[in-house]
């Protein structure tokens, strides 16, 4: 399962396993008989809510009572949270799902937190492996920046462990970062965590004459209404970008209040297929804040591989519709419809419930949304404050013919 998370919100601090070469090493404690209930409860849970719930009965051909045989002895063994959420992850990674994951009590805490006044280091990471975390933005002002950590830096480890989902960040508590650069060299540094303010969900820059830039970290609750709130205040000739990149999604509902705003009522624009095989048909509803109508100004929108679900959605509806410019990077292609529920020791599952065809037949899944114009954030970019993507949607929106260039791309035979 692909995870990005702001590095820098509470967990619990695992024990120090250093053991000296002539120390004498005690016979291992048996583990309480109530961990391993309650690694039995969480782990069975997964494991029946993916029999009778996942949105393809077949399991995508994976046998689901060997992989319980594998797994569930792995879980029930597990001393901590670490190693029962990694069988149980391990068990999900199977469906070859990246809506399918569970993430431990933690973890859970953590993006409870996420809108709130909290100690951070400033970072926000994708997993590259199990143990292994891409650094993909550095936030500014952070302790993170002060430190010298870089975009594209690999994360090896933290005080000489693994990141994974005990480490505590504590306003004022040092911890220690192995990082390597692209060249592989190790860079160790020295993070202080302070007490930042949460990024904002949504946010707008107006900063450009013509050009109103409205970002969406998530497809949160309000995403619609505040949409709605913007734009009511703009003029028809102000263009309008709706930045989308390193957004993994969020709540359908929102989905279809964005498209409210620019698109019709009732106009179709997916079909979703539940479990039991039967087609739903998507149609545009209203909740564009205070808009009644959908605006007519241009539009463009800006993707990068990060973007994710509700994400894609969106601008595949708009690009069928030859409503918007797609710009950016092709997006990740994990459009399934998916449900979170709580499991007993206060972790989160997250399980795929519904597959997702857009209007025009396309399924997004493992296909993602390929952008009108490609244009690439590197690295080196992020380091030196340039935004080719953002560039190339003002230049596309300033030429006359945006409107007809968006209803083309459309009509393509390719999609």
């Amino acid at each position: 399962m692909a995870l990005a998370l702001a590095f820098g919100l509470t967990a619990a601090v695992p024990a120090s396993a250093h053991v000296a070469v002539d120390e004498v090493v005690a016979a291992p404690v048996p583990m309480p008989r109530a961990r391993a209930r309650m690694n039995a409860r969480v782990f069975d849970t997964v494991w029946n809510t993916v029999r009778r719930q996942y949105y393809d009965p077949g399991l995508h051909g994976v046998d689901w009572h060997q992989a319980r045989g594998t797994y569930r002895p792995m879980a029930l063994a597990a001393t901590d949270d670490r190693l029962l959420y990694r069988a149980i992850g391990q068990m999900l990674d199977l469906l070859d799902d990246q809506h399918a994951g569970a993430i431990s009590p933690a973890m859970a805490r953590r993006q409870d937190v996420a809108r709130t006044r909290r100690a951070v280091m400033g970072v926000v990471l994708s997993r590259e492996t199990s143990d292994v975390w891409r650094v993909d933005t550095v936030r500014a002002g952070s302790p993170a920046e002060e430190a010298g950590i870089q975009p594209g830096w690999r994360l090896q480890s933290v005080d000489g462990q693994s990141w994974g989902v005990d480490f505590a960040v504590e306003d004022g508590r040092p911890l220690r970062l192995d990082l390597t650069d692209e060249a592989g060299a190790l860079h160790t540094v020295t993070v202080v965590p302070r007490e930042m303010e949460p990024i904002p969900a949504f946010s707008l820059d107006d900063s450009r004459p013509g050009v109103v830039v409205l970002r969406a970290e998530g497809f949160e609750p309000g995403l619609g209404r505040w949409l709605g709130e913007q734009l009511a205040r703009l003029s028809p000739e102000t263009d309008v970008i709706l930045d989308l990149r390193g957004n993994p999604g969020g709540l359908l509902l929102e989905a279809d209040a964005t498209l409210s705003c620019f698109l019709p009522a009732r106009q179709d624009w997916a079909t979703r297929i539940s479990r039991s095989g039967r087609p739903v048909t998507l149609s545009v509803m209203p909740g564009c804040g205070p808009l009644q109508a959908p605006i007519a100004n241009d539009v463009a929108l800006l993707v990068d591989g990060n973007s994710r679900s509700a994400a894609e959605l969106t601008p595949a509806a708009l690009q069928e519709a030859g409503r918007a410019l797609v710009i950016g990077e092709h997006t990740a292609g994990a459009v399934l419809i998916s449900q979170d529920m709580r499991l007993p020791d206060g972790g989160r599952l997250t399980l795929s419930r519904a597959d997702y065809i857009t209007s025009g037949g396309v399924r997004l899944e493992k296909n993602g949304v390929e952008p009108d114009i490609v244009a690439r954030r590197s690295t080196e970019d992020l380091r030196a404050g340039r935004d080719p993507a953002l560039d190339a949607a003002i230049h596309a929106l300033a030429q006359p013919d945006a409107v007809q260039r968006a209803q083309a791309a459309a009509r393509r035979p390719d999609l």
